[in-house]
């Protein structure tokens, strides 16, 4: 099949009309583009639909676009959900999973509003086809358990069961499992949407699950991954109960060839009597003398010493033969048991090691002793990183460019663990680097962002701020890729956020450009900047902290210096959290300007 671009407009639409032709002839000089984004990976069309109504889409299946009398298809743009919600949202937007109107396939859409100055002039878009998705999901439905995609409103997505609770629904009828009556279940699910989870036992119509989740933050989803309880604990339960039955046989065993020997030993004392003392030693020798050693060692086995050995004394040919082998081989088995469990608990152990000397080097590369510039005056920083249970991904830092030039970087790696923080490494560094030699914070943003990109098979990405300010000015120029807004206590005495229209994160995509703003330091003024942690840390019941919270303990004292105002805001947040865990990193950094002239 061949990509082909084509015109769609709705029946409202005159196209004989000169200002509907014109703008016809401007989308239809983006035909060429529109293909070319058709190339891009996992995208299954690409489009822009203008305010008017027109539509230029670019797919593979062009026949699809005629009724059957072969007159062209009369669709606007305007009336589809992908446009009301990039228009709606004023930035990216994802819609719900739903059925392509041209294929029949299921999948999603991601658009973005265009403007023109503050007016709404057109939506871009994509359609992603998630057949993939659809059939891994599929593909892991087993008796032992089986994932699941739940989207931002709790609905399951994507699930390999066809009926119950986790099976998916139409719209209308699907279920929100953050409200069901399942409290447990309700939280936990909530908790996976904000954060990925620790593994806990969730017990669903009566039977309890290991559960674990972890969010897909581009589209506000989440995976969950659900294991039957039960069918993991039944090879322990196998285990304790072979061993239970070992044990009983043994003893059965035992309690028989003794009866047995009683039996033998009474007949032995018929016999001692008839062929005399010597022939009685003789037997004694053979039965009693091995059943005694064998009681004593039964005995002597504990915890510390299972060791059953087979010695000549049991080598009889006979009953007491068999049971010293059976006493023989449960030891034997016994031992390996213990072993096994040793060596599995061995390795847990040094993994945890191994995360927490991760978690120590990644926090001695952020700069972390202060004063930073002793010998500068013209301004004061402090920053600080207090990281969650497990690797992260945030990172702060700052440097000079030159003797007038300082550089600020505040920045959050999506997702968690050692691959977001082996990410960090490399995003830290390239930032670095690229900025020391030059340039505007758009420009650097652009090319760590095509470096990035380049075999970023995970698919991670990283929101920054970055600011270059010079020193003797106070003047200042920042780029915000998707970062949170920074927070500045200028002329006001109080400290206000700086909110504008974000770029999209570093190693999204290829070929990006990143928009920046000048702004103006002037003595006295202090500058503040922080990741998600902050803002989306998180009490008991589940209730975000926010950013007026976080300005509210930026004013309690807002001529603190930038280690103090640190201070109030991380004893605002323990405050407010209390004995609720932490799941994200919380990382915060503030710039004081004094001028030259101090």
């Amino acid at each position: 099949k061949k990509v082909k671009a084509q015109l769609l407009y709705g029946e409202d639409v005159n196209i004989a009309d000169p200002a509907v032709a014109d703008e016809i002839g401007l989308v239809g000089n983006m035909s060429d583009m529109m293909c070319s984004l058709y190339s891009a990976k996992n995208v299954s069309s690409a489009f822009i639909s203008t305010a008017t109504g027109l539509t230029v889409i670019a797919d593979e299946t062009s026949g699809s676009k005629f009724l059957e009398d072969g007159s062209r298809l009369r669709i606007s743009g305007t009336t589809r959900p992908w446009y009301k919600g990039a228009a709606d949202a004023g930035t990216v937007y994802f819609t719900d999973v739903e059925v392509d109107t041209f294929t029949g396939k299921i999948g999603i859409v991601c658009s973005a509003p265009v403007y023109q100055g503050d007016k709404l002039v057109a939506v871009v878009g994509a359609d992603l086809f998630l057949d993939s998705m659809a059939a891994a999901i599929e593909g892991t439905n087993k008796e032992s358990g089986f994932s699941m995609i739940i989207n931002q409103d709790g609905h399951v997505v994507f699930s390999p069961r066809k009926s119950g609770l986790f099976s998916t629904h139409a719209v209308q009828d699907a279920v929100d499992l953050r409200k069901v009556d399942n409290k447990e279940l309700a939280d936990f699910i909530t908790k996976a949407l904000s954060g990925s989870t620790d593994i806990s036992v969730v017990n669903v119509e009566g039977k309890p699950y290991y559960m674990c989740g972890s969010p897909m933050g581009t589209v506000g989803w989440a995976v969950i991954v659900l294991v039957d309880k039960e069918i993991t604990e039944t090879p322990t339960k196998m285990m304790d109960s072979e061993y239970r039955r070992i044990l009983d046989d043994a003893y059965k065993q035992y309690d028989k060839n003794t009866s047995s020997s009683r039996t033998t030993t009474l007949i032995l004392i018929g016999l001692i009597l008839l062929f005399g003392v010597v022939n009685g030693v003789v037997l004694a020798k053979k039965i009693v003398r091995p059943l005694n050693t064998m009681t004593q060692k039964v005995a002597e086995l504990n915890g510390d010493n299972l060791d059953f050995e087979m010695e000549k004394t049991y080598q009889t040919n006979d009953e007491v033969q068999t049971l010293a082998e059976a006493f023989s081989t449960l030891s034997n088995r016994t031992k390996s048991y213990i072993s096994e469990i040793t060596r599995i608990t061995a390795e847990k152990e040094r993994i945890g090691a191994e995360l927490n000397v991760a978690t120590q080097i990644q926090a001695d590369m952020l700069p972390r002793n202060f004063p930073a510039f002793p010998e500068r005056h013209e301004f004061d920083i402090y920053a600080s990183m207090n990281p969650a249970k497990e690797v992260g991904g945030d990172f702060y830092d700052f440097f000079l460019v030159d003797d007038d030039h300082i550089a600020l970087v505040m920045a959050d790696v999506s997702g968690k663990g050692v691959p977001a923080a082996l990410f960090m490494v490399i995003a830290k560094t390239l930032i670095k680097n690229r900025t020391l030699s030059g340039g505007t914070p758009s420009e650097i943003l652009s090319d760590v962002n095509e470096q990035l990109c380049e075999g970023n098979e995970a698919d991670l990405f990283v929101t920054v701020w970055l600011a270059i300010i010079e020193i003797s000015t106070g003047r200042g120029v920042a780029a915000n890729a998707g970062h949170e807004h920074p927070a500045i206590r200028g002329s006001s005495g109080k400290y206000e956020l700086v909110v504008y229209r974000h770029s999209p994160a570093v190693a999204t995509m290829e070929g990006m450009r990143f928009k920046e703003h000048d702004f103006q330091l002037n003595p006295g003024d202090q500058l503040f900047v922080y990741t998600d942690g902050v803002a989306e840390a998180t009490d008991a019941n589940q209730e975000l902290y926010g950013t007026e919270r976080m300005l509210t303990a930026l004013n309690k004292v807002p001529d603190a210096d930038p280690k103090e105002s640190l201070d109030n805001v991380m004893e605002g947040i323990n405050s407010f959290v209390l004995d609720a865990e932490q799941f994200d990193d919380i990382t915060m950094m503030s710039f004081r300007y004094y001028g030259p002239e101090k």
